[in-house]
């Protein structure tokens, strides 16, 4: 003990913060006072016996306790503001502390409740009980308390509790606001001088006045971070520079259209000036902007899957941007094979700037923005300039076959060029020669098939129909083209200009293919656009695959291939040609359904786990307009196997059904 005593404090360590508790006393003679709630409160902290350790010895709430806490870490930039006389007065504030009302007797309410149930539970015991709870006590003497022990704990939470509750209670005085103390105190807070003469240190500039009386902090410039997190505020982040805002913004989001990045940054902000930060940090594809590599991956910096160096990783990306910028789609095993890396950095790489769509691949993740590609020409020179070099330094890396840049690739859109006459008929003749041999072997295959049909007048290839009225619509020569075509309302019998059964024939356009032959422009769009519509939904009828047909006009480029006219003859064959089935429904005769509304079509193989499930389901379809529930799941047990699960019974219902009062209908063939 006297070596303890005589060991120096080498240091002392006092809070940051001091609480400070307030008890004030409640009128209770108040009428607004509710006496039988303070009675029971009282009763509720003290229970039925008073005694000195009571919180209100006179059995009513007649105090509350006041706590207090730091609102503000740093006080020096406030001022307390009395104005007299025409004279503003400021003083500083050397600390703040707000006072707010504690519920500590509620705690001790709580544990009184709890003490009166184990009461009860436990019983009142017996002397026998009580003789039989004596035990033999051990008394050990507790070891010196080591300095570091005792250090620990000082600073411990139970002890600072401790020694925040022994605290004794001072008794204050209140006065009020017209007492004489209050106004000797209040005197304080006015400047003693009453000339101007004296107060030459006030004769400065307004900034430099300014700079007085709210110093800049040097604490809070400290822990201002340097960058800021996911977590910071828009108001924090416009605090930075222009640069670093877009920096920022970019290397989180990763892939931003500019009209986005300009709603973030604010109106006020000049669209030059963040045309000129964003191309330090992004690069442009598909008229978005995707942040660049070193962004994501600065030097000295690795892989945490594979511990690859972030040069390689920044080429593996650079190849994957690259490739969006000359289609929608890029496949994550091409990207693998030519970069070399690990599975996890290419998945990495797409994640950051695509969606994975099933059985067809990674699609860039934002639609062509076509708008700022029109507004800003100069950017768009630019960036296919910088592109080109990528794409060389790629080509060299990787012995990529080297492959010229499009000219307006699926997501890149070039400047304009002037192209002169003799170019375009070049161009025009080249075109004609490649369609030459497909027309020739069309006009060939259609000879052969007149030829057979008249030799063999008896035989008939059968072809699957595509409506109930196949027959007839057969025998038609003309075919009215959907509302959709541009002159649908004005010539029905026409197709850009020429007579439908001419356009269904093997003659061409200009040279061009016709709209239906299956290498022409319209028929892959028309195909491309058909085959990602029954990836998404896989039943249709022909009146919704129209009515999203028309929305997808909508969003397509004025001028489109798609806008020369297609008939629904060409959509069902296109959709029959792209793996789809027409579904044979048995509406009942009553049915309101239009014609087209009657006519379903269902994706029949789209290469995942449910192909076989949806096949028995649109089978069962075929035979039933509306089945129920138990009837499915037989008959897919019965064709699938016993281990077949509910979540999969489920998934295949709800890819092609509706519920209804019920049933079960194929999707668009329930009419309520």
């Amino acid at each position: 003990m006297a070596n303890e005593e005589d060991d120096p404090v080498i240091q002392e360590i006092k809070p940051k913060q001091q609480k400070v508790e307030l008890e004030m006393a409640i009128d209770t003679l108040n009428p607004n006072y509710c006496r039988s709630k303070g009675e029971q409160i009282a009763l509720n902290v003290d229970g039925a016996c008073a005694d000195e350790t009571s919180t209100y010895s006179s059995k009513l709430m007649d105090k509350q306790t006041f706590c207090s806490s730091q609102t503000t870490s740093n006080t020096s930039r406030y001022a307390a503001a009395l104005y007299r006389q025409g004279e503003l007065h400021l003083t500083p504030l050397h600390g703040i502390l707000q006072l707010r009302p504690s519920f500590s007797y509620l705690d001790k309410a709580d544990a009184k409740h709890r003490e009166r149930e184990a009461a009860n539970e436990a019983g009142d015991s017996s002397q026998d009980e009580a003789e039989e709870d004596v035990k033999q006590i051990t008394v050990r003497f507790s070891r010196p308390e080591s300095e570091q022990a005792r250090q620990r704990r000082v600073q411990s939470y139970e002890f600072l509790q401790k020694k925040h509750a022994e605290e004794p209670w001072v008794h204050l005085h209140y006065y009020g606001l017209r007492d004489s103390r209050s106004e000797h105190e209040r005197q304080y807070l006015l400047c003693p001088g009453s000339s101007g003469v004296e107060n030459t240190e006030l004769v400065k500039s307004p900034s430099e006045y300014l700079m007085m009386l709210m110093p800049p902090s040097q604490e809070e410039e400290k822990d201002k971070p340097v960058a800021p997190s996911n977590v910071l505020s828009m108001a924090q982040l416009r605090t930075l520079p222009l640069a670093d805002q877009i920096k920022i913004l970019m290397k989180n989001v990763k892939v931003m259209p500019f009209a986005n990045l300009m709603s973030l940054l604010g109106p006020s902000i000049d669209s030059v000036a963040v045309l000129r930060g964003i191309q330090k940090v992004a690069m442009l594809v598909q008229g978005n902007w995707v942040v660049k590599s070193d962004i994501l991956y600065p030097k000295d910096s690795s892989s945490p899957h594979s511990g690859v160096p972030a040069e390689v990783l920044c080429r593996g990306r650079d190849f994957v941007m690259w490739k969006f910028t000359q289609s929608r789609w890029v496949v994550r095993k091409e990207v693998a094979t030519v970069t070399k890396l690990c599975a996890e950095d290419v998945k990495d790489f797409l994640e950051h700037m695509a969606v994975v769509r099933i059985n067809k691949g990674w699609e860039f993740v934002l639609p062509y923005d076509g708008e700022f590609i029109r507004k800003h020409p100069d950017v768009v020179q630019r960036q296919h300039m910088l592109w080109t070099g990528i794409q060389a330094k790629l080509e060299k890396v990787y012995n990529l076959v080297k492959e010229s840049m499009p000219k307006k690739p699926d997501g890149q859109s070039g400047p304009a060029r002037l192209v002169s006459g003799d170019q375009r008929v070049q161009v025009a003749k080249t075109k004609a020669q490649q369609n030459h041999v497909l027309l020739e072997r069309e006009l060939q295959r259609r000879k052969e098939q007149i030829q057979a049909s008249s030799v063999l007048p008896g035989v008939r290839i059968k072809e699957e129909p595509v409506s109930e009225e196949g027959e007839e619509e057969e025998e038609q020569e003309v075919e009215e083209p959907m509302d959709t075509s541009p002159g649908g309302g004005l010539n029905s019998r026409l197709a850009n200009g020429l007579p439908a059964g001419r356009a269904a024939g093997g003659d061409s356009f200009n040279g061009h293919p016709p709209p239906g032959c299956a290498s022409s422009p319209v028929a892959r769009e028309l195909r491309a656009f058909v085959e990602a519509t029954f990836q998404r939904q896989f039943v249709l009828t022909l009146s919704e695959l129209k009515r999203l047909f028309n929305l997808h006009l909508a969003s397509l480029p004025p001028g489109h291939t798609l806008f020369s006219g297609i008939s629904d003859r060409m959509l069902q064959d296109t959709v029959l040609a792209a793996g789809c089935k027409q579904i044979l429904v048995p509406f009942p005769p009553q049915t309101a359904a239009s014609p087209d509304e009657q006519k379903v079509f269902a994706l029949w193989e789209s290469g995942d786990m449910s192909d076989q499930h949806r096949q028995v389901l649109l089978e069962i379809f075929s035979k039933n307009y509306r089945v129920r529930r138990n009837m499915i799941q037989s008959r897919l047990t019965q064709e699938c196997g016993e281990d077949l699960s509910k979540q999969e019974v489920d998934k295949v219902l709800k890819d092609c059904c509706v519920s209804y009062g019920g049933m079960w209908y194929l999707k668009g063939t329930v009419q309520s």
